[in-house]
């Protein structure tokens, strides 16, 4: 396999500062991820220590205040922060992307007291964190939950069992939605659960088509005891806020998904101006420059649509649709792009010899995560054109 430097994306950035850090998270990504995510996915590795080193950096409480531990900076940024991570390993992009996703609901809704006494941990302190939402039987129907959280004096206990959570016993924390009161949404309440509560166990990883070195575990809740100082929120407020950690959190998944696309189109470009059939580098046939003219489209359009969301977000206006439309367009881009690089490469691409396979194979569960894109469909819809008449 040649190995190609990552092409530079030529970001519009807000400040110099900002500029300086996307410096500094392609050092890193260049010099600590990139040369061994092949073996470490390979083998199934889960890089713990790279986000220790990304939590020295600053880099895990990116869009966080600073006065709580966090780096002060617009999402406009920490997106794209996201995309380069995720362009080197998405196990370490994405990985990202979920904890910041587990740290919203804290940071959003906690009380003064709980964010002095958790965030700067969550935020700088070395700490990963994982959201626990779905179950085995509620994943796109989130509000249908059954894990329960019982009052018991000052604490609460909580029963049941949660599925397909990225960073499922390794984390340090748990963002937990669980029922505390009637059926449906309104009876749903946030928890801060330590990693380490007792009665809290992880299942054996999921054995997944991609991100082999991120674990997806089921987690299964036995009696655990929380104190009431880490309800997040009212009681009766967890859907709420787990529906406005996942529209941030769908950015960060368009993000990532552009990123698995640049670097999937990177290694195409390389190796067709490279690689020469009937005396020229197959870059000269007008059917590859065509194909690769559509994926650089699809990516740059991407691009601009998960930025345009953001900028809406860091103005502070509402931008649940175009969260949606930006998971969706930028995941099912990525799914096209990857798989257009696969067929650039021909045989090449289908071996593990070149790193467009795997990028493939990780693309697919960008499809899924985070509200899966028949979901998104549905919100853009809503959005549209309101609620579905029953």
């Amino acid at each position: 396999m040649i190995d190609r430097a990552p092409h530079q994306v030529d970001r519009q950035l807000p400040t110099e500062e900002s500029r300086d850090l996307l410096a500094l998270v392609r050092e890193i990504a260049q010099r600590e991820i990139r040369p061994q995510a092949a073996d470490e996915e390979d083998a199934g590795r889960f890089p713990r220590e790279v986000f220790r080193l990304l939590s020295e950096a600053g880099l895990l409480g990116l869009p966080y205040a600073g006065e709580s531990g966090g780096g002060d900076q617009p999402y406009e940024v920490y997106l794209q922060v996201l995309e380069e991570l995720a362009a080197a390993r998405l196990t370490v992009g994405l990985g990202v992307s979920v904890h910041s996703l587990a740290c919203h609901g804290l940071a959003g809704y906690g009380t003064k007291e709980q964010q002095g006494a958790h965030l700067p941990a969550m935020l700088g302190g070395g700490l990963l964190g994982a959201y626990c939402l779905s179950e085995p039987g509620a994943g796109s129907d989130a509000a249908s939950l059954t894990t329960k959280a019982v009052r018991d004096g000052d604490d609460w206990i909580i029963d049941g069992t949660k599925a397909w959570i990225t960073h499922g016993g390794v984390a340090d924390f748990y963002t937990v939605l669980a029922r505390t009161g009637a059926d449906g949404p309104k009876g749903i309440t946030a928890f801060l659960v330590p990693g380490d509560a007792a009665g809290l166990t992880a299942a054996v990883p999921e054995k997944k088509m991609g991100m082999k070195g991120s674990p997806t575990a089921q987690l299964h809740f036995d009696g655990v005891r929380v104190p009431d100082s880490r309800r997040i929120g009212e009681e009766g407020q967890g859907f709420t806020i787990a529906l406005a950690a996942l529209d941030a959190g769908r950015l960060g998944i368009a993000a990532c998904a552009i990123g698995v696309a640049q670097a999937a189109l990177d290694e195409a470009l390389g190796y067709a101006l490279d690689r020469k059939q009937f005396g020229h580098p197959i870059a000269d046939f007008q059917g590859l420059r065509f194909m690769l003219a559509d994926m650089a489209t699809k990516i740059e359009a991407g691009r601009a649509l998960y930025l345009a969301a953001a900028r809406l977000r860091d103005a502070g206006k509402p931008f649940s649709r175009q969260a949606a439309m930006a998971k969706l367009f930028c995941t099912d881009a990525a799914m096209a792009v990857t798989t257009d690089a696969v067929q650039v490469l021909g045989g090449y691409g289908y071996t593990a010899d070149f790193p467009v396979e795997r990028l493939m194979r990780e693309a697919k569960v960008l499809q899924i995560v985070e509200g899966t894109n028949q979901i998104q469909r549905m919100v853009i819809a809503r959005h549209l054109a309101g609620p579905e008449s029953r």
